[in-house]
């Protein structure tokens, strides 16, 4: 059974920084890709982005430069470090899995294709 875990979230002011992360278990294959995703409530869920197992990345225009995903293998844990945070970065952040045969060339998994999502870790910023 795959499971993903985010943890990291809080509170943090303006202009400042937090590291969520997001633990894998459960996995079969190596070669996946990991989405994350934040929800305001009342709003749709937006994709911030996703990093592939190869360690390509791709960013929502809104998080470019100031988000950043990575990822450790031997942990099998994916980040998200989130710098020059905004009030509204407030959100609940999920990451989501899909794992694949071998990765796709040149596109990336639309939202409804991840098929494992974390409970979520909710990031307040305050102005």
């Amino acid at each position: 059974q795959v499971k993903l875990v985010e943890s990291g979230g809080g509170s943090v002011q303006a202009g400042g920084s937090l590291r969520l992360s997001c633990t894998v278990s459960g996995s079969t294959t190596s070669t996946y890709y990991i989405g994350w995703f934040r929800h305001v409530r009342g709003k749709e869920r937006e994709g911030i982005g996703a990093i592939s197992s190869a360690g390509t990345t791709t960013y929502a225009d809104g998080v470019k430069g100031r988000f950043t995903f990575s990822k450790d293998d031997t942990k099998d844990t994916l980040y998200l470090q989130m710098n020059s945070l905004k009030p509204e970065d407030t959100a609940m952040y999920y990451c989501a899995a899909l794992f694949v045969s071998e990765l796709w060339s040149g596109e990336w998994p639309g939202t409804n294709e991840y098929h494992y999502w974390g409970q979520g870790t909710q990031v307040t910023v305050s102005s």
